[in-house]
């Protein structure tokens, strides 16, 4: 009956440690959710990332303008 019951705390152990290393590969990973602002601006198209910079006031309104006859030709 002892080694029964002892198997069992074993279990429970591992489960906990399982749960705890989890929960901090979660915690670690939602820290590093920054990151996705890089993958989703490789997803926008080439006009959109042109007008988001133009509306940030990177570029000027003749740089804009100039850089759009580019992009649609």
């Amino acid at each position: 009956m002892m080694w029964g019951g002892g198997s069992f705390m074993w279990v429970g152990w591992i489960i906990i440690a399982l749960i705890a290393f989890l929960l901090i590969k979660w915690a670690f990973n939602r820290g590093g959710s920054r990151d996705m602002s890089s993958d989703m601006m490789s997803t926008q198209l080439p006009l959109d990332i042109l007008k988001a910079r133009y509306a940030r006031g990177e570029i000027n309104k003749d740089e804009f303008e100039q850089m759009k006859r580019d992009l649609l030709r």
